[in-house]
């Protein structure tokens, strides 16, 4: 298996190569070279068999399957549920898949505690020390201090908006107590989060002083590891689905169009991103237009994201494979802030499977209420953006999976806002409430970031 950038100007690696390094050199996303065709798994099959199988396919001769399986066992082992991503049925024809169980409560688990396994078995053979710097909008920074706290061959750096994620999200990832975990609040959004760590990139020689590699959906074993669930809802349902997946960086709802082209969504599917009032998604689905604007609070702040990094993968498929296409896109954005999509990449966008449609905070403020009033349940803003819109354009002729992508306990404030009710932790997550928290607060600036982990980054090597 070899991975090349969708911009075209990067060497073709291995997965090793590929997972370590995150982003391309060129400042593109690895994809795979072709898509492996993978046997879909049965019925009963255990998620961590399907999840060795899948992975391995993707990693090719780079690790021995029985490596991976053991790797796979070890990081699915901590899930509260057995079935790592059970579905629960909410209705005639309607599914939730909980993604909730793992350590933090949040579908980054899924493919974070794979990752940390993946990089520290990499690491170990190579003999390197890597600086994995992480930009988040809440859930994936909380996944990852879970996942690397006490890794013996990587220092994690965590850069989130701050006062712009709920507090119980800041608390599962500021209390881990690890030497190895870093905590920077930015005073800004999560687009200037990401636009740092890309920065950071883009600057080689800083990137190659410091180790420097990057564990957010830019990474492709973030892609890979979050096909499984796909693949384990076909086989659990059987015929055509269709996703509602809450979206904000896009990197699951990708990982749904991937499995389809690794033949692992035998009976046919359709992707619906749900997307809050941060709609750059649905825009660039719907007019084909990418613009730049910035971030607004909503109740489900892990999508208050105004640029998907993953739609340059589905863009790259959408343009013919065209590396050239894709990188006139995206620096037209970057010099002035907004690009129109090809009109062949926009035809073909509509082909490929996957719509948007935005929900406003109002509507999933009153979606949390009329949930729990239908079923009894409590969830979290980012699934109320998914059971909306599957609320708004009902189907009988395939069976619908919302994703729940977190327990509502990692949003008591606002459950409480909408539903009148408590959310409280689950007992295994008490001790957050009582350990203290460690982060620095700096400015959005990508000069201070790049001192506070060249400062962590060396005193650890």
């Amino acid at each position: 298996m070899k991975y090349i950038s969708t911009r075209g100007q990067a060497g073709p690696v291995d997965f090793t190569g590929a997972c370590l390094a995150g982003l391309a050199p060129d400042g593109g996303l690895y994809v795979p070279e072709s898509f492996p065709q993978i046997t879909p798994p049965k019925a009963d099959e255990p998620y961590a068999h399907v999840a060795a199988r899948i992975l391995s396919a993707f990693a090719g001769d780079a690790i021995p399957e029985a490596d991976m399986l053991a790797m796979c066992e070890r990081a699915y082992a901590s899930f509260a549920h057995h079935s790592v991503a059970p579905l629960t049925q909410a209705g005639p024809g309607l599914w939730l898949m909980e993604l909730h169980h793992g350590p933090t409560l949040a579908f980054k688990d899924v493919a974070m505690q794979i990752i940390a396994q993946l990089y520290d078995y990499m690491l170990a053979k190579s003999g390197k020390r890597l600086s994995i710097v992480c930009a988040t909008s809440g859930d994936t920074g909380g996944a990852a201090a879970a996942a690397f706290a006490g890794s013996k061959h990587a220092d994690l750096f965590i850069l989130h908006p701050h006062e712009r994620i709920s507090p119980v999200q800041r608390l599962f990832m500021t209390t881990t107590g690890a030497s190895n975990v870093t905590n920077l609040a930015l005073d800004g959004d999560f687009d200037d989060c990401q636009a740092i760590v890309k920065s950071l990139f883009a600057d080689k020689m800083f990137a190659e002083d410091v180790g420097l590699s990057g564990v957010n959906s830019i990474n492709w074993a973030r892609i890979a590891a979050q096909c499984v669930y796909y693949a384990t809802a076909q086989a659990a349902l059987g015929g055509r689905i269709r996703f509602v997946v809450p979206s904000g960086n896009m990197g699951d709802a990708l990982a749904g169009y991937v499995a389809a082209r690794c033949g692992l969504l035998t009976g046919g599917f359709e992707i619906d991103c749900a997307v809050n009032e941060n709609d750059a998604l649905a825009r660039l689905f719907n007019e084909g237009v990418m613009s730049r604007a910035p971030a607004v609070a909503t109740p489900s702040p892990a999508m208050d994201i105004s640029v998907p990094s993953n739609f340059e993968r589905l863009l790259y498929e959408a343009t013919g494979r065209d590396a050239n296409a894709v990188r006139q896109v995206y620096d037209a954005y970057k010099q002035s802030g907004e690009a129109t999509l090809p009109d062949s990449a926009r035809t073909r966008l509509g082909c490929v499977g996957i719509t948007a449609s935005a929900v406003s905070n109002r509507d999933t403020m009153a979606e949390m209420k009329r949930f729990e009033g239908e079923t009894g349940w409590l969830i979290c803003p980012h699934t109320a953006v998914g059971t909306y819109q599957a609320r708004q354009s009902p189907r009988s002729d395939v069976s619908t999976v919302v994703l729940a992508t977190a327990a509502a306990a990692k949003f008591p404030e606002t459950v409480l806002e909408a539903t009148g009710l408590e959310a409280p932790l689950p007992h295994k997550c008490g001790p957050l409430l009582t350990r203290g928290e460690v982060f620095d607060r700096l400015p959005a600036d990508v000069t201070a970031v790049r001192k506070a982990i060249e400062a962590k980054a060396r005193a650890s090597v």
